[in-house]
């Protein structure tokens, strides 16, 4: 996955649950829909921590 911006992240995973609240998705189409979630959760979890750490590095620094 390319890198991709939290909030875009956030959006799209905002779109497929609305995708999979629905129900009208057939189970290959579910399948994609979960891997690219789970993608996305990944992402903005390495997103979190990085984020995370450069906070702790700056008050680290005073």
């Amino acid at each position: 996955m390319t890198a991709i911006k939290y909030t875009e992240a956030m959006a799209r995973l905002e779109e497929i649950l609305a995708q999979l609240e629905e129900g009208k998705k057939s189970v290959d189409e579910l399948s994609e829909l979960v891997k690219e979630a789970s993608e996305l959760v990944k992402a903005c979890k390495i997103k979190l921590k990085t984020t995370e750490e450069e906070i702790q590095k700056a008050f680290e620094a005073d």
